[in-house]
């Protein structure tokens, strides 16, 4: 019996042991991992933040970059060069760090990063231009608007002053007056410039280049060495009507134009010809209406 004892106690003894050197293992692996024994999807967390992988899915970037986006050009209006500049970095940060992988496409995503990169170099310059901090941090608005609402983004609302341009344009093809023309193209070249990297972050790349071929031929007409006839430059306005529908969403029956074209002139022969047909209807209506009045005049 005491050597049955002795056994016993000696086993126990060992059992302590063993389960002492064991623990000191688990504590030294916990410390050793951040101090969480159940952190293993921590180490993964955590490695997915320093390899620089994204931590931000889509619609939380968008929000995020819509927001510090607006931020930005409260910033550039109230002329706070500090404060914009930060916001600036803010935007960086928050692009490097999403993924806007189905909110656009790959040439939405570049248009995005060039216009952060020309936003930089614009703050960066030795000479601050309002004009200049204005614009950028205007289209990068409409861009990270447009990224957040693609169903309804705030370029949409550019469709009525580019409709006048196309108007304009228009009114002088009919006139005939290339120094008019000139004047509108180049006014809608500016508005479009100001929303072309939101478009092509909402629209398909082959309707981006659509538009963009037709007001580059456009606006080539006025220097070129052979004169366009008037039904050729309203040809050219068809076409651009038709790229401003497909780019804005618009139906192909909606129009376009707000004012008419002028009417032909015509000779004081067709002028007078026209006075003696109106003449001859209105005089014909009158007669027609007393005789009918006479038959039911009681007796």
């Amino acid at each position: 019996m005491p050597r049955t004892r002795s056994i016993v106690l000696t086993g126990l003894v060992l059992c302590w042991l063993l389960a002492g050197m064991y623990g000191d293992r688990v504590s030294a692996n916990t410390a050793e991992s951040g101090g969480s024994p159940h952190n293993e999807s921590n180490i993964k967390a955590g490695s997915t933040r320093d390899s620089g992988a994204p931590v931000l899915n889509g619609r939380t970037g968008a929000q995020q970059l819509e927001q510090a986006a607006e931020t930005l050009y409260s910033y550039v209006l109230e002329g706070n060069v500090v404060k914009a500049r930060a916001e600036s970095e803010e935007i960086s940060r928050i692009v490097v760090s999403s993924s806007f992988e189905g909110l656009t496409s790959v040439e939405g995503i570049n248009a995005l990063s060039a216009l952060i990169m020309d936003l930089k170099a614009v703050m960066a310059a030795a000479e601050i231009s309002p004009e200049k901090w204005e614009a950028a941090a205007a289209r990068l608005r409409l861009a990270a608007n447009a990224l957040n609402h693609p169903r309804q983004p705030m370029w949409l609302q550019y469709y009525k002053l580019i409709r006048e341009d196309l108007n304009d344009m228009e009114q002088s093809a009919a006139a005939g007056k290339l120094a008019g023309w000139k004047e509108a193209v180049a006014r809608l070249q500016s508005r479009y410039e100001n929303i072309r990297p939101a478009i092509v972050i909402s629209r398909k790349p082959e309707v981006v280049n659509a538009f963009d071929s037709w007001l580059s031929y456009a606006a080539g007409i006025p220097s070129s060495s052979q004169p366009v006839e008037r039904a050729k430059l309203l040809e050219i306005i068809s076409y651009g009507q038709d790229a401003v529908r497909v780019m804005f969403g618009k139906e192909r029956n909606e129009p376009v134009l707000s004012v008419p074209l002028p009417p032909q002139k015509y000779g004081a022969w067709g002028i007078m010809a026209g006075a003696f047909i109106i003449g001859a209807l209105v005089y014909a209506a009158y007669r027609k209406y007393r005789g009918e009045n006479e038959e039911w005049k009681p007796v």
